[in-house]
């Protein structure tokens, strides 16, 4: 499950980016009565960027985006609440990433294990930008 997120000739080399990856947690997802009772695992992967010149100069984590809180924060939505679709919950942990003031882009895919009969897993991935689109 891998994902890809800008190739070189978008790749500002003044950011950084975190990766997530494959995180596993459990929630109530779907639309099928057994998917509203019973919990379900779900897989995170995220790609977050972020200008990171202050990190690297001073050396201090209150300079960088700290991957731990996010990732708590991640943690706590997405086991706490129900999701129907797929979509939904993809944009939720999209929009609480991007509530980090320092996030300029992110992508965030969640697969679904076992969501079809011969499939590995179903996944959506959205993504999301401050930063104004240069032309091409």
């Amino acid at each position: 499950m891998s994902m890809h997120i800008l190739d070189d000739q978008h790749l500002d080399h003044d950011l950084a980016t975190i990766r997530i990856k494959n995180l596993r947690l459990r929630t109530h997802i779907g639309i099928k009565e057994d998917e509203i009772k019973n919990r379900q695992d779900v897989v995170i992967n995220a790609v977050i960027r972020y200008r990171a010149e202050k990190a690297v100069e001073f050396n201090h984590i209150e300079q960088a985006l700290n991957y731990r809180t996010i990732t708590k924060a991640v943690i706590a939505l997405v086991e706490d609440h129900r999701f129907l679709l797929l979509e939904r919950i993809t944009r939720e942990v999209l929009d609480l990433i991007m509530s980090h003031e320092q996030v300029l882009t992110a992508q965030v895919e969640i697969d679904k294990p076992h969501a079809l009969r011969f499939a590995d897993s179903v996944s959506i991935t959205l993504s999301d930008t401050r930063e104004p689109r240069r032309p091409r």
